[in-house]
């Protein structure tokens, strides 16, 4: 039976995936009048052409990082989780609670704390849905996507009725206490080099702490965070006895069962794993950004995670890779917007043929680099 070569599998399915969905986003972006070549630079200039659109890029590259991981934690053990949404919104009330219990003397304790406490949230919410999978066979698909809509109610209630302080109208809690505020990229020494080399006039605009002034920029320290979790996923999985059985579970349920492996076991620390990277992706934009918690705190990055995932193929160095790409398109998307006016839908368009192409067509361009790769395997023997 022929196969792909490693390196094609790895590198040329997901290059001719973007490929056709390149393709495919030209023709839709010139039935609607504008210019494919046009629109294509108007992205890169405006999520990699200058410091402020690095750093909205990397702070959507941090959300879908987390997301993408968790979903690839599930996946080995061949559990579909697509319940990050909720997940990381219950992560988000633990990132709140933890923010506003005391006033924290440092980010660095509140980061600790706080993603702890996402962590936990995270997973404690994962726990139901897994509990019903292991236990009383209930669909994980099914049960993960129910529990997203229950967290989002869930959240609306304690936000309207419970966390809103007196007299506030807003649905959104308190603002965290300011030793919680994280250090943005632009305020690390090594990052400012980056962004003066990135931007020359912002070398000019400093405060009187020598931190470059660039506002609104949301990027922050939780970067590292993500960078760290992905080295630790990758250890994990491939490097400890627990992350051979998750493998082996997901490779062949019969055959781990065979080999003394206890499904129930495997089954909830997975989806406690998952449910908890997918939690610590509100670190990102609760504790980073917002200062607060508001409503839809996951900002949509738990369905993108799936999407990242499958074009990471489940690895976290793909992962982190595939996460920059679309926080490139998360952004590039945004400047279309601004600059030649498309609207939101047909950016939705682009971004979702990209997840189309990388992920529910990605068998169908793996079958046809087989057979082509299987045509040459022939030719060469046949001239042998």
């Amino acid at each position: 039976m022929d196969r792909l070569p490693r390196w094609a599998d790895v590198v040329l399915v997901p290059l001719v995936s973007l490929t056709l969905a390149a393709i495919i986003s030209a023709l839709v972006l010139l039935s609607i009048g504008q210019s494919p070549v046009e629109a294509f630079n108007v992205m890169v200039e405006g999520a990699l052409g200058s410091a402020y659109g690095w750093g909205y890029t990397l702070y959507y590259t941090t959300s879908f990082i987390f997301t993408g991981l968790a979903v690839t934690v599930a996946f080995h053990a061949g559990l579909f989780n697509i319940g990050g949404e909720g997940q990381a919104q219950l992560g988000a009330l633990g990132v709140a609670l933890v923010c506003l219990s005391i006033d924290w003397p440092h980010w660095t304790l509140a980061l600790a704390a706080a993603a702890t406490g996402a962590a936990v949230f995270g997973a404690a919410w994962a726990a139901i849905p897994a509990y019903l999978q292991a236990k009383r066979g209930s669909h994980i698909v099914i049960t993960t996507i129910m529990f997203n809509y229950i967290a989002a109610a869930l959240l609306v209630y304690l936000l309207v009725d419970v966390l809103r302080p007196d007299g506030q109208m807003d649905p959104a809690s308190a603002r965290f206490p300011e030793g919680t505020a994280l250090p943005t990229l632009n305020q690390i020494p090594v990052i400012q080099q980056f962004y003066a080399v990135l931007d020359a006039e912002g070398v000019q605009r400093v405060n009187s702490k020598g931190e470059l002034m660039f506002t609104g920029v949301p990027a922050n320290v939780t970067l590292f965070l993500a960078l760290a979790m992905a080295v630790v996923v990758w250890a994990l999985m491939w490097r400890t006895r627990l992350g051979y059985q998750i493998r082996a579970f997901g490779k062949s349920e019969p055959a781990a069962r065979y080999a003394g492996i206890n499904p129930v076991w495997i089954i909830m620390v997975a989806m406690l794993i998952s449910g908890a990277l997918a939690g610590m992706m509100s670190v990102n934009n609760v504790m980073g950004e917002a200062g607060r918690l508001l409503q839809n705190s996951s900002e949509g990055a738990g369905f993108i995670g799936i999407a990242v995932a499958l074009m990471g193929r489940n690895h976290p160095l793909g992962v982190v890779l595939a996460a920059l790409l679309f926080g490139f398109l998360y952004q590039g998307g945004a400047e279309l917007g601004l600059i030649l006016q498309i609207p939101p839908e047909m950016r939705i368009v682009v971004q979702g043929l990209v997840i189309l192409f990388t992920g529910a067509l990605d068998m169908m361009v793996r079958m046809i680099l087989t057979r082509i790769f299987g045509l040459f395997r022939s030719q060469r023997l046949g001239a042998a």
